[in-house]
């Protein structure tokens, strides 16, 4: 049975390609109306023409998710123009660095902390209030399987992470009972730009040889599970963490 989004209203940032790209698509096939956003602009028009172009319902606007002021207008303009928020989707993040722990330049610290952290706790908490005038939401943060084991060479991506999935816990306790519900997915080898020189690897490509489901996965792949926790059929289900990662954290 195919969710049924029609009159919702998503929000997805990060949203030029990859998992972003790939989710904004299936909610806008589902009938929701879609905001687009990402650092710049242009990048997230192509995505938002290509969904126009299949009959969907979709919006483009720039929003630097590390930036307090960036998101501040976007609720604004979504306050103003469209009245409500149903879905937001935090897939926005950064990984700028890889290397020991100890020598991770501060403004590659600084950096990943505010995309991947600052940006969605900000994301968030502009979004629940209009949630809550609009009867409830449901929130999805996309956080990593590096919030779970952390990743060699990426100890504050991974604990940006981690710390995503206690927010998403954090939220989901607070804001139930005003009918939000906030949940996360944990992907792991997708193949997107941000993963692409990891996936060349070769120590890499033998280590996903041998997972379960033994491929790295396509954005698409990250779909569906999102898809059930904004629908109905997932009206019990909150504060959870939804790993998609082809059983890599199996062992």
């Amino acid at each position: 049975m195919k969710t049924n989004l029609s009159g919702r209203v998503a929000l997805v940032n990060g949203a030029s390609r990859g998992i972003g790209a790939a989710i904004a698509h299936g909610l806008a096939d589902c009938g929701a109306k879609v905001i687009l956003t990402s650092r710049k602009l242009e990048s997230v028009e192509a995505v938002r023409d290509a969904i126009v172009d299949n009959g969907g319902d979709a919006l483009a606007r720039r929003c630097h998710a590390g930036e307090l002021a960036d998101i501040e207008a976007l609720f604004a303009f979504i306050g103003d123009e469209l009245g409500r928020l149903d879905i937001l989707i935090n897939n926005a993040g950064t990984n700028p660095y890889s290397g020991p722990a100890a020598t991770l330049p501060p403004e590659a610290f600084e950096k990943t902390i505010d995309v991947n952290l600052k940006g969605p706790y900000y994301m968030m908490s502009h979004a629940v209030p209009l949630m809550i005038e609009s009867g409830g939401g449901r929130i999805v943060n996309v956080a990593s399987i590096a919030a779970i084991n952390a990743l060699p060479g990426q100890a504050v991506y991974s604990a940006t992470k981690a710390g995503l999935v206690n927010l998403t816990k954090a939220f989901a306790k607070e804001y139930g009972r005003a009918g939000i519900r906030v949940n996360a997915i944990c992907p792991g080898m997708v193949d997107t730009k941000l993963a692409e020189a990891l996936i060349e690897d070769p120590s890499v490509q033998k280590w996903i040889s041998r997972l379960p489901v033994s491929r790295a996965a396509q954005p698409a792949d990250m779909v569906g599970g999102v898809l059930f926790l904004v629908s109905d059929e997932a009206a019990y289900t909150t504060g959870t963490t939804l790993v998609m990662d082809g059983g890599a954290t199996l062992g």
